[in-house]
């Protein structure tokens, strides 16, 4: 109870009816990115989306051999080469193939693939091996490696409600949020405003109540700059409606608001196609195209293209043949992409997957997600790959 009273007593994170944030907090919001620095935002395509019908093999007598009829037929395609086409619901990501802003990287995947969503989703998210558990994600780590003993946890941000084990680190956690203005009143709401005028603990506080303190403050303090920075506008607002692309609408904002956030993280579920998979696949690429398109648009806009890479990936592709209910069970390598203004090579990266050479019905990889991470990592990022991924990859070099 003594502990309590002087913890009431000792009041410093209110006061004049402001939020009074420690000064470590405020010597990191003083920095901010400077002309260079780069952006990489991650879209994640939850629940396996099947690549052989996003880009397809469209003149391969296998692929419609088993998929006889779930396959894109090759008029429909929306085709980039004289092997690969794009699923028709693509037609604005098509846009911004043509225009050069895009690298597909075929087969990409690990050594011992697993298929399970969660097992491989945390493959994805940690950089390990298939035979490796870790707690801190690859991103995670990254912010961890920038820390320099000041840390804040907006340099890494996702637009949900959870934050996904791919940004958090061992000293640094990202922050996730669904929207800056409702993260924004969730933190001035009476029960955060009451804690907050009752000041930070006294020094012989238990550990634990000083680090709730310190989650709160830097919440507190991340929710104001978040909502200072999304405040400031620009004209482009051709954005679809849908949530996703609302979520990458706020990413834009942020950017062009002067955020000094470095990595975004945005999500898109539903690729778990096991039945009726042309219906809901269609309806899921179009959320995904028409919101990427509107999302570089807005970048172009606002002069930003050049500073923003964007990834997209899945947990793994779907298996070469075609159920007996009109989808696709999981699988392995799947295809991958690169989105920027500042890519080193555009188009399609490699060849199309073989679909004479399959491991038990699965497309094999050819190209470790690491080697791309180490890429970002390195070139785009400027990080220490030893840091972030234990471990040296032959990068891919994209960007």
């Amino acid at each position: 109870m003594a502990s309590r009273r002087h913890f009431i007593k000792q009041s410093s994170l209110a006061a004049a009816g402001t939020m009074m944030i420690p000064a470590f907090l405020k010597a990191f919001e003083a920095q901010a990115l400077s002309p260079d620095d780069k952006i990489l935002v991650v879209i994640q395509l939850s629940g396996g989306n099947d690549g052989l019908n996003t880009v397809i093999p469209y003149r391969n007598d296998i692929y419609y051999r088993e998929r006889q009829t779930i396959a894109i037929a090759a008029n429909d395609a929306l085709k980039i080469s004289d092997e690969l086409a794009l699923n028709p619901a693509m037609e604005k990501f098509r846009r911004l193939y043509d225009d050069g802003l895009v690298s597909i990287v075929n087969s990409v995947g690990y050594p011992n693939p697993d298929r399970s969503h969660f097992r491989s989703m945390d493959i994805w998210h940690t950089a390990s091996n298939s035979d490796e558990y870790l707690t801190t994600g690859w991103l995670g780590r990254y912010l961890d490696s920038q820390c320099n003993g000041i840390c804040q946890s907006h340099q890494a941000i996702e637009l949900d409600d959870t934050l996904s084990l791919a940004l958090k680190g061992h000293h640094v956690k990202a922050l996730a949020l669904q929207a800056p203005k409702k993260l924004y009143q969730a933190v001035h709401s009476p029960v955060y405003e009451n804690i907050a005028k009752y000041g930070k603990p006294a020094e012989d506080s238990h550990e634990n109540v000083a680090y709730l303190y310190k989650t709160m403050a830097e919440t507190i303090s991340s929710a104001d700059y978040i909502y200072q920075k999304s405040g400031i506008k620009n004209s482009y607002t051709d954005y679809p409606d849908s949530p996703f692309a609302k979520r990458l609408k706020t990413v834009a904002e942020l950017i062009n608001g002067g955020a000094q956030t470095r990595v975004y993280y945005v999500s898109l579920s539903g690729f778990d196609t096991h039945v009726r998979q042309n219906q809901q696949q269609t309806r899921l690429l179009t959320e995904y195209s028409e919101a990427v398109y509107a999302f570089m648009q807005h970048l172009k806009s606002m002069g930003k293209q050049q500073h923003v890479a964007v990834l997209t990936f899945s947990e793994f592709g779907r298996r070469l043949a075609q159920n007996a209910s009109n989808g696709t069970d999981h699988g392995a390598a799947n295809c991958l992409f690169l989105i920027g203004a500042s890519l080193k090579k555009t188009g399609v990266f490699n060849p199309a997957p073989d679909l004479n050479n399959l491991d038990n019905g699965d497309l094999k990889y050819q190209i470790d997600f690491r080697s791309i991470y180490t890429n970002l990592v390195q070139d785009w990022l400027k990080a220490d790959i030893a840091a972030v991924l234990g471990r040296n990859f032959e990068p891919i070099r994209l960007v």
